[in-house]
């Protein structure tokens, strides 16, 4: 059981090690800078040592080629073998996150936000679950209360493409609905997928089905178009942009959500986001557009 547990360590290990031999005609200095970019895990870095190491000793291009080369393959091969492999739950990571607002004096406001992403990625299953919460309060009456509850599952058909399901369900008064309940499958495809940039569009048929606060409910086919995007800018900075669509003869509904995010210390980073939320055929008295700004603390596990 113990020799079971050790498995996944074993194959980070040999992911992020060096190859046994690097020949003796490489030049020291190239050699040292190879061994140092691969210790790093970035093949980003690996990348970068190897395109200046060809041009800067042309004579020995080819087998620093071939070292980068047999690096990148066993590296992917004991990530396959970690997915493989795997229990359920260790692969299993997310974030939580969580703000507040309270003010006192003149105007008694109580407002606080929650986000749980749990995601994981397995060998030809991704599940993703995104939980949200809004809540806000003015002098002891609602100003805003929105809830949304996601799950979904990807089947990969390659590095890139895969076939996605969508289960979603929302609440928000404040809108015009008191329950929303859709249903979507469809292609997805990561036309970015690089470590420091990517881009998912999924694509297909969705069903709605609407309960208004005017006691109308709605029930229809829609098309569903969405798009998530992370850039790392840097070690310590992230931009987010996510966003969904669903567009049908009756209410079409459109979410965006940017998030700037900054790491503090450990596990913990502070964000900024801003989401528009539109309907394009809300109840009577309600308005299109609703937007949230957001300062909160994040957690990633």
């Amino acid at each position: 059981m113990r020799s079971l547990l050790l498995l996944p360590a074993a194959f980070l290990l040999l992911a992020n090690s060096e190859p046994q031999e690097i020949p003796d005609d490489v030049p020291p200095t190239i050699a040292a800078m190879l061994r140092d970019a691969m210790k790093s895990g970035r093949e980003g870095d690996v990348a970068t040592i190897v395109k200046y190491a060809r041009k800067a000793a042309p004579d020995v291009s080819k087998e620093i080629a071939e070292i980068a080369s047999d690096w990148t393959r066993a590296r992917r091969e004991a990530a396959t073998r970690r997915l493989q492999h795997s229990d359920f739950f260790e692969l299993v990571e997310g974030k939580a996150e969580l703000g507040g607002l309270i003010t006192t004096g003149n105007t008694h406001i109580v407002g606080v936000t929650g986000t749980v992403d749990v995601k994981r990625e397995g060998y030809k299953w991704r599940h993703k679950l995104h939980l949200m919460a809004d809540y806000q309060e003015s002098s002891g009456v609602e100003s805003r209360e929105h809830y949304l509850a996601a799950y979904e599952p990807n089947y990969k058909i390659n590095d890139r493409a895969y076939i996605y399901g969508a289960l979603q369900y929302e609440s928000d008064k404040f809108l015009g609905y008191y329950d929303r309940y859709s249903f979507s499958s469809g292609a997805g495809y990561s036309v970015i997928k690089d470590p420091n940039m990517t881009l998912d569009l999924e694509l297909g048929p969705a069903y709605r089905n609407t309960n208004f606060t005017d006691a109308t409910v709605e029930s229809n086919f829609a098309g569903r178009g969405s798009l998530a995007f992370k850039w790392k800018l840097s070690p310590m900075l992230t931009f987010r942009q996510d966003a969904s669509a669903y567009l049908q003869a009756a209410n079409s509904t459109a979410t965006s959500k940017s998030a700037i995010s900054a790491r503090l210390f450990g596990p913990v980073s502070g964000q900024l986001s801003y989401q528009v939320q539109y309907e394009s055929r809300p109840p009577a008295g309600r308005v299109s557009t609703d937007t949230t700004s957001r300062a909160s603390l994040v957690y990633d596990f």
